[in-house]
């Protein structure tokens, strides 16, 4: 248990990271989205550039710092065991495998989209770049506050979000198409 804080720190940071890549990799697909219906040379030039970027992120921050924040989280539950037998971390294990599932699709949209495989709209990527925010609240909010009531609230919250993240992107949708 001496090394216990240590470890959740570095649980904590490479949740951070890996959040950050998760955050920035959708948005990296919306502009090679985007790129792939310029006119030649302009395509080839922001497609290449967009590639490689993309790349970087994905295998020097992202897939790291997923790897590593779920071997520290194992790590922990080594450590606290009883964590296994509380609602709430049952709860957050469930959130993880979506963010998983969800890091994943990444990785699919990140594989087609380095072969020139274009099968999502911009905006739909802008949507779809949101799934990563939600579940950071959830998780957050359920960590901190770990109780059921408290935890409905936070559920009510979440959709409330959502419902925010929408409209904020129709709004935007609609200011882009304006201009």
């Amino acid at each position: 248990m001496e090394y216990y804080n240590y470890i959740k720190s570095l649980h904590l940071i490479f949740v951070i990271t890996w959040f950050a890549g998760l955050f920035y990799i959708p948005r990296l697909f919306v502009y090679q989205i985007e790129a792939a219906q310029k006119p030649s040379p302009e395509k080839e030039i922001l497609g290449k550039q967009l590639k490689i970027m993309a790349k970087r992120l994905w295998f020097i921050i992202t897939w790291p710092s997923a790897i590593l924040a779920t071997i520290f989280a194992i790590v922990l539950l080594i450590l606290q065991p009883v964590w296994l037998q509380q609602g709430w971390m049952h709860v957050k294990l469930a959130f993880v495998l979506l963010l998983f599932i969800y890091h994943f699709k990444c990785h699919l949209i990140f594989k087609e989209l380095q072969h020139d495989i274009v099968k999502w709209t911009s905006n739909q990527m802008r949507l779809f770049n949101e799934g990563s925010t939600l579940i950071l609240f959830s998780v957050v909010f359920l960590v901190i506050l770990k109780n059921s009531i408290n935890w409905i609230f936070g559920v009510a919250g979440i959709f409330v979000l959502g419902i925010l993240l929408m409209l904020g992107f129709k709004i935007y949708k609609r200011i882009r198409e304006k201009k």
